[in-house]
């Protein structure tokens, strides 16, 4: 059972006709009128839902605490819904949804204002809260993102990011990190919008510093700025590369020296000069010093030149010289058994060889140094001396000559010496005997060659034959 009033005043209730299904309160709202607005209560457009909460059609909400479907009526704020007031417990009444006649009429009356929201308006509240729920998210989304600036080796950018840290950072973009590589703010520190980080790769450098040879980290990109980094006096240094060479991540070869203090000395003068020399012999040089031929220095020419170090050069000269040496000449003796034993006679004098000798002589600063013979060579060969021995027995005595003072004599006469030769070359032996007279007695060779007791014998002989007159000033000493 239903009834439907047409065209009636606004707010007067009556019940929904049986198409219009169950009455769902909406709040404090007045009752809508009847259903022509939503013509004739179709049913709910697809994906909409009639459920409590849900959607209801495309364009609102419906539902307890929802929004009104579009075109619905809404009450001045405040104002409760025309008819007796229900407990918020009590089963819901029927709307009653005024007619067209109403609406006209309420036009007619001016259209008084009862607190209604426009159909347009109204679909566009739903939107209005997705969008306020959205901008809440986005805020928080908005405070969690950061604004960065990443250097990588010089090369900046900036980026957002939601990293807490430098190394979520590094991490989110792939930039690897090795124990050479330098990272500002260090790993793990805390990140900020507008924060800067900085990445700068290690490059490895195989540097010879002034003779020393090591391997070091660099994060500079030039060799000017490897140089700075690695506290190396560049000021007069000598670098094999270019100060503006960039360095590449596989690194370089350097060869630096360093302006060093070095004193020269030579020729009585001394020299200090400045200088990135690799050796001593090229410091010596730029001092004005040139070394010729074997000319040496203090230290070795080719070792490395050392701040403060003092090089003195010697000057050297080297020359030959030739000497001619005697080569002496052998004794060969032969037994004569004719002679008698103490007896000797010289068959062949001896002649020395020749021997040319050539020697390096050096001179060191002016002072000359012991010669050292190079090469030799035989000018003349000796011809050996060749002496015939006694062998035959000789007298004991010689009666009558035998008890004098003989050795007083010889002391007189030669001062005692066998081998005495007077300074005309004469005389020679013990008792001063000349050849001829030497000869006479049988002597042979030379006498102050033979033995001291053959002289003395052949003295006595003649002291036989003559007496003591063959030693005018020294005879009388025979009866002495």
């Amino acid at each position: 059972m239903s009834r439907s009033v047409s065209h009636l005043p606004y707010g007067t209730s009556q019940p929904y006709a049986a198409p219009c299904g169950p009455y769902r309160p909406y709040g404090t709202h007045k009752p809508y009128g009847s259903c022509e607005p939503y013509g004739a209560c179709e049913p709910p457009a697809p994906g909409g839902s009639r459920a409590p909460g849900g959607f209801d059609g495309p364009d609102g909400f419906d539902g307890p605490g929802g929004f009104a479907a579009p075109g619905a009526p809404v009450p001045p704020h405040g104002e409760a819904p025309e008819g007796a007031r229900r407990p918020a417990h009590a089963p819901p009444a029927p709307p009653v949804r005024s007619g067209a006649g109403g609406r006209r009429a309420a036009h007619r009356r001016g259209a008084r204002h009862t607190g209604r929201v426009d159909g347009p308006v109204r679909r566009l509240l739903p939107q209005a809260l997705v969008v306020a729920f959205l901008a809440g998210g986005t805020t928080a989304f908005v405070a969690e993102d950061k604004a960065i600036e990443l250097s990588v080796d010089g090369r900046p950018r900036t980026l957002h990011t939601f990293a807490d840290d430098v190394t979520e950072l590094l991490a989110e973009e792939g930039v690897e990190v090795g124990p050479h590589d330098v990272v500002a703010p260090a790993p793990g520190a805390e990140l900020g919008s507008g924060d800067e980080v900085a990445v700068r790769y290690g490059r490895p450098v195989r540097l010879t510093l002034d003779g020393r040879q090591r391997e070091v980290w660099t994060t500079a990109h030039t060799v000017a700025g490897a140089l700075r980094q690695l506290g190396v006096r560049a000021e007069g240094a000598y670098v094999s590369a270019s100060r503006s060479r960039r360095i590449g991540r596989a690194g370089i070869v350097l060869h630096v020296r360093t302006e060093r203090a070095v004193t020269v000395t030579a020729d009585g003068r001394t020299r200090t000069v400045r200088t990135n020399a690799a050796t001593v012999r090229e410091a010596v040089e730029e001092a004005g010093v040139t070394l010729r031929g074997r000319d040496a220095t203090s230290v070795p020419q080719d070792s490395f030149p050392r701040d403060g170090q003092t090089v003195g050069v010697l000057r050297i000269t080297d020359r030959e010289e030739v000497h001619e040496e005697l080569i002496p000449f052998r004794v060969r003796r032969t037994g004569d058994p004719s002679l008698p034993r103490g007896t000797e006679v010289v068959e062949q004098a001896g002649r020395p060889g020749l021997r040319r000798v050539t020697y390096a002589v050096r001179t060191v600063d002016g002072v000359r140094q012991r010669p050292r013979p190079i090469r030799s060579e035989v000018v003349r060969e000796p011809r050996p001396r060749v002496v015939r021995a006694g062998t035959k027995p000789r007298p004991a005595s010689v009666r009558g000559a035998d008890r004098l003072n003989w050795r007083g004599l010889a002391e007189c006469e030669s001062g005692g010496r066998s081998d005495a030769v007077d300074p005309s070359g004469t005389y020679g032996g013990l008792y001063q005997f000349d050849i001829r007279t030497w000869r006479s007695v049988g002597g042979r060779g030379r006498p102050q060659d033979a033995p001291a007791a053959e002289q003395t014998y052949r003295a006595k002989k003649l002291y036989l034959r003559q007496g003591a007159s063959p030693w005018p000033h020294c005879g009388a000493r025979l009866h002495g």
